[in-house]
């Protein structure tokens, strides 16, 4: 089902129109309120027992990208001995001067005769 999604400005409300149906209206309230001191304390109190319950499961997470940091940096180094070691036991060809390729052409071509 094909649908849009509009944002009115000016009074906050999302209207979600679906092909074939009738429009939905979500309106978007946003309550301002004044808060005492002691409501401000206990939010912020609330937010950092919250913080501080999370902080096992962040370290766990931590650890386990840390070490999947360490796997990769590990098979990347490996790789790259691999390399240079294929590339040591197999040098490249040391090209020959460019006047020494001339000769080599000037041999091969040579014409028949009739």
């Amino acid at each position: 089902m094909l649908g849009f999604l509009f944002l009115n400005k000016s009074s906050l409300n999302f209207y979600c129109i679906f092909a074939k149906t009738n429009t939905v209206i979500m309106e978007n309230t946003v309550h301002e309120q004044e808060l005492t001191q002691e409501e401000l304390q206990a939010r912020k109190d609330e937010m950092l027992q919250f913080y501080t319950e999370s902080l096992p499961y962040l370290e766990a997470q931590w650890k386990h990208e840390d070490l999947l940091m360490k796997i990769d940096e590990a098979r990347f180094k490996r790789a790259q001995y691999q390399i240079q070691y294929a590339m040591m036991m197999n040098p490249p060809q040391e090209s020959e001067s460019p006047e020494e390729l001339r000769e080599e052409i000037q041999k091969e071509r040579k014409l028949k005769k009739s």
